[in-house]
């Protein structure tokens, strides 16, 4: 049975503020709560009784309640919940070891990609984000201060356990590009960009992609050193005005695969 303190507690963690103050977030359904198991260290589960049962040795020495629907449909923050629901703990800003030693200075991993997000707000968009890292992989993801946070409910649900295996930090973006090496490029999504499909691309550095109405912002345009494009193929019908980042997002990385594999 779900206590009235713990269904506070969880639909409490909806808010950023609440989730830094307990030190935790939310994941639900059995896929995503397996992925994160592994990588994130469990601090509650409630379930209902049969996927309680099937995965006792996945959950041994952890905090659990079995819980009815009815009582997993209350504190959940799916249409339809999945049988499970979990806190997980939030890691150390650190833990990743994507800062200096010096911890003053962002450092970029030169020989390989990495996606950065400008300001992407919509949660839905972030979460699809980080599937598409994984899937292309792409094992780190930079996020600007602007951008939704990747603990929150729906961008962990939307990222269907991608966090488990892509990197996430949370920079001041314009700062973390002005600390790379100079042989490092910057890639970023432009309306006017060079056209990718004939651009000189590289296997290694940053693919910036920018706010979902605004595109990359000033301060963050300063530091791009490539700008690209995707084409618009309708020709002298207008049609569509711009690509959803999430769509973009996937379109860019799958050329940079599809040139370099990995």
């Amino acid at each position: 049975m779900l206590s009235k303190n713990k269904m506070k507690l969880i639909r409490s963690l909806e808010h950023r503020k609440y989730r830094r103050e307990h030190g935790c977030f939310v994941a639900e359904g059995p896929k995503v709560v397996g992925d994160l198991m592994p990588k994130y260290r469990c601090r509650y589960v409630c379930g209902l009784a049969e996927w309680i049962e099937l995965h006792g040795g996945l959950i041994a020495g952890v905090e659990c309640d079995v819980v009815t629907s009815d009582e997993l449909r209350k504190v959940s923050f799916m249409e339809h919940p999945q049988q499970v629901l979990a806190l997980f703990e939030l890691p150390l800003a650190d833990e990743a070891g994507f800062l200096a030693a010096d911890k003053t200075q962002f450092v970029c991993m030169a020989d390989r990609l990495c996606l950065a997000l400008d300001n992407v707000q919509n949660p839905g968009n972030v979460g699809t984000i980080l599937r598409i890292a994984d899937w292309f992989g792409i094992s780190d993801v930079v996020c600007s201060l602007g951008t939704a946070d990747v603990y929150s409910p729906k961008v962990v649900q939307a990222t269907m356990g991608s966090l488990a295996r892509v990197r996430v930090h949370e920079v001041d973006l314009p700062v973390f590009l002005s600390g790379l090496s100079t042989d490092v490029p910057v890639y970023g999504t432009f309306l006017d960009g060079e056209n990718i499909y004939g651009k000189a691309l590289q296997d290694r550095g940053v693919i910036v992609m920018g706010n979902e109405g605004n595109g990359i912002s000033a301060d963050v345009s300063h530091y791009v050193t490539d700008r690209i494009t995707i084409p618009n193929f309708n020709g002298s019908d207008p049609g569509a005005d711009s690509l959803n980042v999430g769509v973009a997002t996937a379109v860019v990385c799958s050329e940079f695969r599809r040139r370099f594999g990995f």
